[in-house]
């Protein structure tokens, strides 16, 4: 029998009685829309190509699939990017950015979920071509070996910074998967590759962190992990190329330094870890994107949702929906913001070998607020 006032367990108000109050961020927003829906495989990096093609990464290690694993997403149709036989040299595309030519820039993971061969993780930069099929082509292939990685490295993002170097310089996160993060700069006129910040406290989960995800607690832990966790992961590179951005995943603390500093060979350990700012709280995150007004869009995984801060450190949520169960990697497209959806908190490893994954796997686009509209 219910007791008065319930039905199945929800409060009910008596007539002329007024219902209880409840949190108004309960309801979605109403800006978020469902463009793309994957069953097999699941998106990770996104990019708007200079020609308005929206490019994609399917990355393998945690789980294999038979897809494409960067590919083009038109009309609901995956097309290999650039062609089939770089698909063949590709394993596992994770991070994808563009660089300030247009030029699309990748961090292969090098495994595969089941493989006992796993390659080094690579920097590929491939010419994106003008559309036509067969146009793009790989231009550069950086390995990244020890000791700029380690056993445990877990390479995931990537941003480049045209600006300094003769050729540039690319910064790639590595999360790690032991508890042994770092930032990574790699020349891209010579391929020589620096890890900075190894283990420092910007690039490390909060020991203590703590996270409610799908209606449960999980807490850090370095020998057992029970979410997708770790050390430096989303980063983003200001507009101005000044200043690079990051964000350890298992913590809710925002990073910066000048990239002048990070970029430079002649640096020392020490005048790295000087250069650090510690930008204040924001969001467990796995994506950060920066705008052209000098602000920063950061995914936030607890509260499903993508926040927006500005150039004095505001925060804003700018959207909300509980089928944005792990947002990762987002991308401006005029007036929206897309962003590829997750369930990374879902994944068998995590569960003692039960996948709790709930195909498909989403794709959607954000209505920016009409203050936040770029274009």
């Amino acid at each position: 029998m219910l007791a008065a006032g319930l039905v199945s367990g929800v409060a009910c108000a008596a007539p002329g009685v007024p219902a209880d109050s409840v949190d108004h961020g309960y309801a979605p927003s109403p800006n978020v829309t469902v463009i793309g829906r994957f069953r097999d495989a699941e998106p990770s990096g996104i990019v708007v190509l200079p020609d308005g093609r929206l490019l994609l990464s399917f990355p393998a290690s945690a789980q294999a699939h038979s897809g494409p694993v960067l590919a083009v997403w038109r009309d609901g149709v995956l097309t290999p990017f650039p062609d089939a036989a770089t698909q063949r040299a590709l394993r596992s595309p994770l991070g994808v950015t563009l660089d300030g030519r247009g030029r699309v820039w990748v961090v292969d993971e090098g495994w595969v979920a089941g493989s006992d061969a796993p390659h080094a993780p690579m920097l590929v930069g491939i010419s994106p071509g003008m559309g036509k099929e067969g146009e793009g082509r790989v231009f550069a292939r950086f390995a990244l070996t020890a000791p700029v990685t380690r056993p445990d490295s877990h390479v995931n993002d990537v941003r480049v910074d045209l600006t300094h170097g003769s050729a540039g310089t690319a910064f790639l996160s590595d999360t790690s998967l032991a508890g042994h993060p770092a930032l990574i700069a790699v020349d891209l006129a010579s391929g020589r590759a620096r890890r900075l910040l190894a283990d420092h406290p910007s690039v490390s989960p909060d020991k203590g962190f703590a996270i409610e995800l799908d209606g449960q607690m999980a807490q850090y832990s370095a020998t057992r992990p029970v979410m997708g966790q770790g050390g430096v992961n989303g980063i983003a590179l200001s507009a101005d190329s000044s200043r690079l951005y990051w964000s350890p995943q298992s913590s809710r603390r925002l990073y910066s330094a000048p990239t002048a500093v990070l970029a430079d060979p002649a640096a020392t350990a020490q005048a790295v870890r000087a250069a650090v700012r510690d930008e204040g709280e924001t969001a467990s995150s796995d994506g950060l994107l920066a705008a052209p007004d000098g602000g920063l869009y950061i995914t936030d995984e607890e509260r499903h949702g993508i926040l927006y801060r500005d150039s004095q450190g505001r925060l804003q949520m700018i959207a909300h929906d509980p089928r944005m169960i792990a947002p990762d990697s987002m991308a401006l497209d005029g007036n929206s913001l897309l962003a590829t959806i997750g369930q990374w908190p879902r994944l068998p490893v995590f569960h003692d070998g039960r996948d709790l994954q709930e195909r498909p796997y989403l794709l959607i686009r954000i209505a920016l607020p009409a203050g936040l509209r770029h274009s």
